[in-house]
């Protein structure tokens, strides 16, 4: 896997990933940035959601379930000195679809959490992270 970041003027960077995508990053105003741009962190933050929702979304397909939408409200905290890591993070799942069992959508969350998200099980050296979820029949 490979990235390139360049800065771009300012306190804003522009990363562009080994697949040619571009994504776009910028400070805080109090640190020099112009609030252009999602931070960092956020990014980090946002990743991670992404790939464990990849995960339960993709086990419950394996699965054979009917999966019509996948939301995840991601909350954090982070610590107040340097290096500011993530020290709590909760991942509130919204799953919906036609006749899906809660037992089914508990078992893919935990295996992303446990097995599947790289992400996740990294940032879990810092982070204490939690899980919930919910179902909603569509």
């Amino acid at each position: 896997m490979e990235c390139t970041v360049r800065w771009h003027e300012g306190m804003s960077f522009v990363a562009e990933t080994g697949s040619g995508h571009l994504v776009c990053m910028d400070g805080a105003p109090e640190g020099g940035g112009r609030n252009l741009a999602p931070r960092p962190m956020e990014l980090l933050l946002a990743g991670t959601g992404g790939c464990t929702a990849y995960d339960v979304v993709l086990i419950l397909r394996r699965g054979r379930h009917e999966v019509t939408g996948c939301e995840l409200k991601l909350q954090a905290d982070r610590a107040e000195t340097d290096p500011k890591v993530f020290t709590r993070i909760n991942m509130h799942f919204v799953v919906s679809g036609r006749g899906l069992k809660p037992e089914a959508v508990e078992r893919a969350v935990e295996l992303s959490a446990e097995k599947y998200c790289s992400a996740s099980i990294m940032l879990g050296k810092t982070a204490d992270i939690t899980h919930s979820f919910e179902v909603v029949d569509a």
